[in-house]
């Protein structure tokens, strides 16, 4: 199966997560933000990193959105440029788009313009309700085209009590943790010394098959 590539514009904690996630797992990703610093901090763990303002239509045009698979609007403070790329994407030909909002309304205006899916991080993990899907564990899920997934889950039992560093998740299973939700609060880009608890929730990115594994 040939790797996808994804552009993903705004490299704040949420962006910049899915970023290295998707490169972790394979994939080609292109990270875009207008800030300097957060491109050289993004730069060694993604394939590509530009620093390009995505609201100038002749600049994004550059970068031949409609051959890549997909891409992540991750800008949510400001809600102008966030519809503004995303219209532009739209008309440019991405395949799929998923996009970052900070309210309802902002959600609405999104979904009006054609994205395909609009996503909440920071209220995502907490807040909606748990839906039943094949896999046992899984809260909820946000689909990255065909076969890739970023999945609420429980915590499995027998990760409880270990760290990140000691159940390298990554090489085991296949799998990122993106963020550990724990009584109300979110640690994203959780350290390798990050104590797993039972009773976290997990926000995690993969290929669908492996995420069917976790309790395999």
């Amino acid at each position: 199966m040939r790797a996808k590539s994804y552009l993903v514009f705004g490299l704040g904690r949420f962006g910049s997560s899915v970023a290295r996630s998707l490169c972790e797992q394979g994939q080609q990703v292109m990270a875009v933000d207008t800030n300097e610093e957060l491109v050289q901090e993004i730069a060694p763990y993604v394939t590509e990193a530009l620093q390009l303002d995505a609201t100038d239509e002749a600049a994004l045009a550059t970068l031949e959105v409609s051959s890549f698979d997909g891409a992540v609007v991750s800008i949510g403070q400001n809600v102008r440029d966030s519809v503004l790329i995303s219209v532009l994407l739209k008309e440019m030909g991405i395949p799929y788009l998923i996009a970052k909002a900070n309210d309802e309304l902002h959600a609405k205006v999104l979904r009006k313009i054609g994205v395909d899916r609009v996503v909440f991080p920071e209220r995502d993990m907490g807040e909606r309700v748990a839906k039943s899907i094949v896999t046992p564990g899984v809260l909820d899920l946000m689909q990255l085209g065909d076969d890739f997934q970023i999945v609420e889950i429980r915590t499995p039992v027998k990760w409880a009590g270990e760290t990140l560093a000691d159940l390298n998740i990554r090489r085991k299973y296949g799998i990122n943790i993106l963020a550990i939700h724990r009584n109300g609060s979110y640690m994203v880009s959780p350290s390798a010394d990050s104590q797993l608890e039972a009773e976290d929730t997990l926000l995690v990115i993969g290929k669908e098959e492996d995420i069917e594994n976790l309790d395999a």
